[in-house]
């Protein structure tokens, strides 16, 4: 079941569009977005760099920055240390290489997932110690890491924070009192009291802030700073972080380096990945590089994807992008096994009754437990936590809808957690085996969801009738264009459209539609990528068997459907058309 609803932002679309040269149709995308004047959408529209902010409006980063070049100057050893997701392997690279680049003695070290955990601890500090480091920089963690940090620094060491989730709070008297650690530089925009205007930047958006200034400093062409952006981009879209403001303007930009890609350990990990003459799109960064990229600190050691990184031994660099590969394929079959045993436990269990769903497999890898709660959660549109057996308690990830915040679900549960962690839409934890049906209960007696929560919403940008679909339109909402999380494909919906034929295409796999308009005035092409069983048992009980087959056969029916899709330019032996992609019907 879902249920579709149409943003109706109040404003005089038609003069806002004449001011901005541009159609209706792409005026009212653009506030949907919530960019409601000239100079916000200009900036939207071309996300060029000259829209990039001051690094020196971060807080900290210019003392950090000088932390680091007194570092080098007194020829002190650093200790670039990182996390094991594509951020954090992202990160750890851009640091490394940009150190090294101004002739810093520098060594980095990452956690293993299953051994450390997240982020830096007592383990890695005295390892980083014991190669003679004198000077730590995190990145893509730190900001939560109080007791490992005030180790480091009883331990005599200097050490600069950069990252970018949330502060860490405690309760106290029904007040969050924020906490931080004792590190000589703490880089985050996320800090209530950093003046940086934009705050949802990665932990490679971070880094790449602070190598722009680090050059700058040094007096190194900005060229070079800015040839970390295609990293950037990579790390962005794989954070699932909002590709809005600098986000946009990172992954635009990077994706202009990335397909023209200077590094060995990239090209081959395109090469291998099979997109080897392809234009790089956001898709491919956020479903084929990223998650090879991730793959190693899920079921290997993250190093290994910065050592692809790093490397400029072609064969050594096809050896990695090979291995990398096959780690992904590995966890895409784990992660396949695991969806099905989970879900057929939830079905044959009063499981699929609650409102949050905690389920508890002891064969689930731990790496892939989020994995597997997303994809739970995407079939029920339900909140999911996933657990497993850890090597000393229970440990899982949770991944949550827009109408409930699981980071604060937790909390209230926090007396029975071990350890917990995360954000409104995904969260990780620990706790004692015992304590499991427990914390099922408990978060779903205090979710206060109502039924309504857990319905499938679908939000269209808006009305378009078929009529009104032109080429133009079509590329025009390019200019839009990466896509992504915060900045998603315009979706717009028509109602009783009449199916005139489809035919099954790709090996059977998906539906292509002539779609008309009820007054048979105009037609178009569209694609369906969806359940095509799903999509046959819908009409079947609609309209009946027969009509189903005229539609097949591309004779005269009855079917008619309301339609949500997003426009799609095909090009044939030069010639374009518009095409719908259909997302949804009923």
């Amino acid at each position: 079941m879902e249920k579709w609803m149409l943003k109706n932002i109040n404003a005089d679309v038609k003069n806002i569009s004449q001011k901005l040269g541009i159609s209706e149709v792409l005026c009212r995308v653009l506030l949907n977005r919530g960019i409601t004047d000239y100079y916000a959408a200009k900036s939207f529209i071309e996300s060029n760099e000259k829209y990039m902010l001051n690094p020196i409006l971060m807080k900290d980063i210019e003392k950090g920055v000088e932390i680091i070049l007194d570092s080098i100057k007194d020829k002190s050893k650093i200790a670039v240390i990182g996390d094991y997701d594509v951020d954090g392997v992202i990160s750890t690279f851009m640091l490394y290489s940009s150190l090294k680049r101004i002739g810093a003695e520098v060594i980095y070290e990452i956690p293993h997932r299953i051994n450390d955990g997240y982020g830096i601890n007592k383990n890695i500090i005295d390892k980083v110690l014991k190669e003679g480091a004198k000077t730590i920089i995190t990145c893509d963690n730190g900001i939560s890491a109080i007791e490992p940090i005030n180790y480091a620094k009883e331990k005599g060491l200097k050490v600069v924070v950069t990252d970018h989730h949330d502060v860490p709070f405690e309760e106290r008297d029904n007040e969050r009192v924020y906490l931080n650690s004792n590190a000589d530089a703490i880089i985050n925009p996320k800090q209530m009291d950093c003046s940086y205007p934009f705050k949802q930047l990665c932990g490679a958006g971070v880094v790449l802030k602070f190598i722009q200034l680090l050059y700058e400093k040094k007096g190194i062409d900005k060229k070079e700073s800015d040839a970390f952006i295609e990293y950037a981009a990579v790390a962005t879209v794989c954070d699932v972080v909002d590709l809005t403001g600098e986000n946009r303007i990172i992954v635009k930009r990077g994706l202009e380096f990335i397909n023209n890609s200077k590094n060995i350990g990239l090209r081959s990990l395109i090469k291998v990945s099979g997109l080897e003459n392809k234009k790089i799109t956001t898709y491919h960064l956020g479903f084929i590089i990223g998650p090879c990229i991730n793959a190693t600190g899920r079921l290997d050691i993250a190093k290994k994807g910065v050592e692809l990184l790093l490397t400029c031994d072609e064969y050594k660099a096809l050896e990695y992008a090979k291995e990398l590969v096959e780690l992904n394929n590995e966890r895409k079959n784990m992660t396949l096994k695991g969806v099905k045993e989970v879900l057929e436990e939830i079905e044959n269990s009063s499981l699929k009754d609650d409102k949050i769903i905690v389920v508890y497999n002891k064969e689930i890898h731990e790496s892939i437990a989020g994995i597997i709660a997303g994809r739970i959660k995407e079939n029920y549109n339900k909140p999911t936590i996933v657990l497993t057996c850890g090597e000393e308690c229970v440990k899982g990830s949770g991944r949550s809808i827009e109408s409930y915040n699981i980071f604060e679900g937790l909390l209230k549960c926090s007396d029975i957690l071990i350890k917990y962690g995360g954000h409104p839409m995904a969260a990780g934890l620990s706790l004692e085996e015992k304590n499991i049906e427990l914390l099922r209960r408990r978060l779903n007696d205090d979710s206060n969801l109502t039924d309504e929560d857990l319905i499938r919403k679908i939000t269209l940008d808006m009305h378009l009738p078929i009529d009104k679909i032109t080429i133009e339109i079509a590329e025009e909402l390019k200019l839009l264009e990466p896509f992504g999380k915060g900045n998603e494909k315009p979706l717009f919906g028509e109602k009783n459209v009449k199916l005139l034929r489809a035919i099954k295409i790709g090996d059977g796999n998906f539906l292509k539609f002539k779609l008309c308009n009820k007054e048979n005035i105009a037609s178009i092409d569209g694609l369906y990528f969806g359940d095509i069983d799903e999509f046959e048992a819908f009409v079947i009980g609609k309209y009946g068997k027969d009509e189903l087959n005229n539609l097949y056969n591309g004779l005269p029916n009855n079917i008619i459907i309301d339609v949500a899709f997003n426009l799609d330019v095909n090009e044939y032996m030069g010639y374009k058309t518009v095409q719908l992609i259909i997302q949804s019907y009923r």
